[in-house]
């Protein structure tokens, strides 16, 4: 999106900015669907428009895959208008009629779910417990409110240690207030193992899948996470984890303060902004000038892509729908998509089919992936 626009505002023909902004003024005053031929001409004839504007001496700084990937972005943008004119967290840019022989068996979005296991090893269902007081363990009194669960201390000399444990399933999420204050956000098919009450020299966790935190500040007692035979030791700081098995590699992601990444011999100290990646072989790479608005999309509602796989935009699916993934042909065009997690999967599916790239299927609780 911002190559586009930077093209759009260096570029001396200003009659593809001004056919742009005429389509939205009309849209917005008289919304309709286009259909697939119509939107089909109207994305060749901007792509064509693209390419016939591109001056030889510019040639080197808009490559092919970037103006393909632009014209996609085009694509949803005209016809759905979601990004420009939807952010207020309405779910109106999908109003036409889903495909219902394709889509004949919508799924639901994820939600608030989660099992607490507790010292003794037994459970409570989370999301159908009711809010309030659920239990008391060790030295802390454990509190619900809606998706929100937190451990408040009862004294300050606490005699024993017990641990428990929150999983959230797929389609689960859940948020987590430690008895130090820290705040622990949980996406799907993920767990956090923590002690009700820090004492000692460390405050120690132990994480699955993928978690956000904001650490409340002790020097005197650095916090430390224990992920995947690695640990990130932290005084006070926001960060985001994740280590899906799925996924390539341990990312782990700075966005304020300073952390340690550690594993075996080696260790990084990460600045904000930059990315700890730890492959499955044991190498570590540091990657700078990370997207962090795209690493914690999850965790504000959001799903967010910037040149993304579509294998890896269907495990975030796979995730939250709690659904099955099939691939029938491969494409390898890469996706720039924004969109809540609070919309049904056809609509998500929708979405992405607006680009002209891929198309799907649903199948009851799979996916099918189609070039």
């Amino acid at each position: 999106m911002q190559w586009l626009l930077n093209y759009l505002e260096n570029s001396d023909d200003t009659e593809l900015l001004q056919l742009m902004q005429k389509h939205f003024s009309d849209e917005r005053g008289n919304p309709r669907e286009i259909n697939h031929e119509a939107s089909t001409k109207l994305l060749e004839a901007i792509h064509n428009k693209i390419r016939a504007e591109s001056k030889p001496v510019r040639r080197h700084v808009i490559p092919l895959r970037k103006i393909a990937v632009a014209a996609s972005i085009i694509g949803v943008l005209l016809l759905s208008g979601f990004w420009l004119f939807n952010r207020s967290g309405e779910n109106s840019f999908v109003q036409g009629k889903v495909n219902s022989k394709r889509f004949k068996n919508d799924v639901s979005p994820g939600g608030n779910k989660a099992t607490l296991t507790l010292a003794d090893g037994s459970t409570i269902v989370l999301d159908e417990a009711q809010n309030g007081e659920l239990a008391q363990q060790g030295n802390s009194k454990i509190i619900k409110l809606d998706g929100k669960l937190s451990y408040d201390p009862l004294n300050k000399n606490p005699k024993e240690v017990v641990y428990n444990t929150i999983s959230t399933p797929n389609g689960g999420q859940y948020q987590l207030e430690l008895a130090d204050g820290s705040l622990v956000w949980l996406n799907a098919t993920s767990s956090i193992h923590f002690p009700t009450t820090f004492v000692g020299k460390e405050r120690r966790i132990e994480i699955t899948g993928e978690a956000y935190f904001e650490i409340a500040k002790n020097r005197d007692m650095p916090f430390v996470v224990a992920v995947n035979g690695a640990e990130v030791e932290v005084l006070g700081t926001h960060f985001n984890i994740n280590a899906y098995n799925d996924e390539d590699n341990v990312r782990t992601t700075l966005l304020e303060g300073s952390i340690k990444f550690v594993s075996g011999d080696h260790s990084n100290i990460l600045r904000p902004g930059q990315q700890s990646q730890l492959a499955k072989n044991g190498a570590i790479n540091v990657a700078n000038d990370v997207n962090v608005d795209e690493v914690v999309a999850w965790k504000n509602g959001l799903f967010a892509f910037e040149n993304a796989s579509i294998e890896k935009v269907m495990r975030q699916f796979s995730r939250w729908y709690d659904v099955e993934i099939e691939y029938r042909g491969k494409t390898d065009d890469l996706f720039i998509a924004e969109m809540r997690r609070n919309i049904k999967l056809s609509d998500a599916l929708r979405a992405l089919e607006l680009t002209g790239r891929v198309k799907f299927d649903i199948d009851g609780k799979k996916i099918i992936v189609m070039p």
